[in-house]
């Protein structure tokens, strides 16, 4: 049997970009994708705390380097810029495999920089 399990979660990133007309998806900055081993067009769950917003979506690369968070298309109703959101990935993983794994948490500061990853 098969378990969807979190593979990666981005902790409490700002959005800091929004562009409604975009076709969809979700653009990260490069180094939170490799810090959280989230793959370009990889499926993503976007948690928004401020409004309580869950959404599924697929993760791009930021072409600059500044840290975005952008939500495009559809997902830009669902958020404000500076609103905090968690990004969460999943793998399917055997039944056996689950026993102690362990997802790789990646926290930022108010900055969407990298602090700390973890597992």
């Amino acid at each position: 049997m098969l378990r969807s399990v979190c593979k990666s979660k981005i902790s409490r990133a700002t959005v800091t970009r929004k562009d409604l007309h975009y076709d969809g998806s979700i653009t990260l900055d490069r180094a939170l994708m490799e810090a959280a081993k989230i793959l370009p067009y990889e499926r993503v769950q976007v948690l928004n705390v401020n409004n309580g917003e869950r959404f599924e979506t697929y993760a791009l690369v930021a072409t600059e380097k500044d840290a975005v968070i952008c939500l495009n298309g559809p997902a830009a109703r669902l958020g404000e810029i500076g609103d905090i959101v968690t990004i969460i990935s999943y793998a399917l993983l055997e039944e056996d495999a689950c026993q102690g794994w362990k997802p790789t948490i990646v926290e930022v500061d108010g900055k969407n920089r990298v602090v700390k990853t973890t597992g």
